[in-house]
């Protein structure tokens, strides 16, 4: 796992989702309760796999570039 991706994960608010994810991974635990449900994970690495996509998704906008119009008249 990225050091980069868990650390953002434990710095999200307590109880959100990558922030439940991030602490299962470093407790070792496959089984996540989330919202009123429950997943178990195959593996570490699978669970480390979920939080990298949230870390995407959560990323995505700010690595989108900006578009700028640019008009002339003569």
């Amino acid at each position: 796992m990225d050091p980069a991706t868990l650390a953002w994960a434990l710095a999200q608010p307590a109880g959100s989702r990558a922030a439940v994810l991030a602490s299962a991974y470093t407790g070792g635990v496959t089984r996540v309760a989330f919202e009123g449900r429950t997943v178990e994970y195959r593996s570490l690495d699978e669970l480390a796999r979920a939080i990298a996509a949230l870390y995407g998704a959560e990323n995505a906008a700010s690595r989108r570039p900006g578009v700028t119009l640019a008009q002339f008249s003569c």
